[in-house]
């Protein structure tokens, strides 16, 4: 059986050589085909533009795509047309996979108080990037709806290691309205995508990817710089709280119910890996 990875990059790419240990043929869709391990088949296409040649023993989708900038129009092209174009390939190739997976975004939340969010907190996004991605999951349930929707939240690990670069230059702040952020190892987003897709049980229609641990900024900087043998950062209360994501609280309780397990339960496993050298298993 196939697994085909629709945005096969870091974490799609991740995805992919966890499935592909496990036996699977793995096909994973790109731009630029040849940075993909040899454990991959890669498929060069824009999927913006083009429809993908899909397997007919097609098993499992993972969608994992993402725009080319942060605009509405680069979203829109990404997760509407990109995945408008995968759904209609895999209803022309007869395929009938047994389960699918879109990566979605916790920046559906427009929550600003600190509060609990959870699967059941209705999503209320902001115009522009983040209603697109509502309206690239509500497509991707309408026409398969069976199909799972996991939402990330703060990404980190090999290769997205910007804010352990701005406390080690000097570059990050602390401030008295320091607002909650919510993290996910890609490692772990990765290994719950595979685990919700090969357990026996039907997995929910949406899920929250994130670790135990939602902490304020301040914490997870003062933290770095410790592990750096760094000063506390300085503080500047002009720094603003109201960039992207808000400030809330992150439930993954659904998704441990699944029975997943973290590997990096909290930011602090996760970045000590990550400043030790531990973690990187593709370029």
């Amino acid at each position: 059986m196939t697994v085909v990875i629709a945005g096969c990059g870091d974490l799609g790419t991740e995805v992919g050589l966890r499935f592909a240990e496990l036996g699977h043929r793995v096909v994973g869709l790109r731009r630029t085909v040849d940075v993909l391990p040899a454990a991959i088949i890669g498929q060069s296409l824009d999927l913006s533009r083009d429809k993908p040649v899909i397997p007919a023993d097609t098993e499992f989708v993972v969608i994992a795509i993402a725009a080319g900038s942060p605009t509405p129009e680069a979203y829109r092209a990404a997760y509407v047309d990109g995945l408008r174009n995968l759904l209609d390939a895999l209803d022309e190739a007869g395929a009938a996979p047994r389960r699918v997976l879109l990566v979605s975004s916790t920046a559906v939340y427009d929550v600003n108080d600190a509060s609990w969010v959870d699967e059941q907190t209705p999503a209320t996004p902001k115009p522009g990037t983040d209603a697109i991605l509502l309206e690239a999951e509500r497509m991707l349930h309408a026409r398969i709806p069976a199909a799972t929707v996991l939402r990330l939240s703060g990404i980190y690990g090999p290769g997205r290691e910007r804010l352990i670069t701005q406390v080690r230059d000097g570059l990050a702040r602390v401030s008295h309205g320091s607002r909650h952020t919510n993290r996910i190892h890609r490692d772990d987003a990765a290994a719950a995508i595979v685990h919700l897709l090969l357990r026996d049980e039907a997995p929910a229609p949406l899920y929250l990817g994130v670790d135990h641990a939602p902490v304020t900024m301040n914490e997870v900087v003062t933290f770095l710089a410790a592990e750096l043998g760094l000063p506390t950062p300085a503080t500047d209360d002009t720094a603003t709280t109201s960039q992207r994501g808000g400030d809330k609280r992150l439930s993954n309780k659904l998704l441990l119910g699944t029975g997943f397990t973290f590997t990096y339960p909290s930011y602090r496993e996760g970045y000590r890996a990550l400043l030790a050298g531990r973690g990187t298993r593709h370029p």
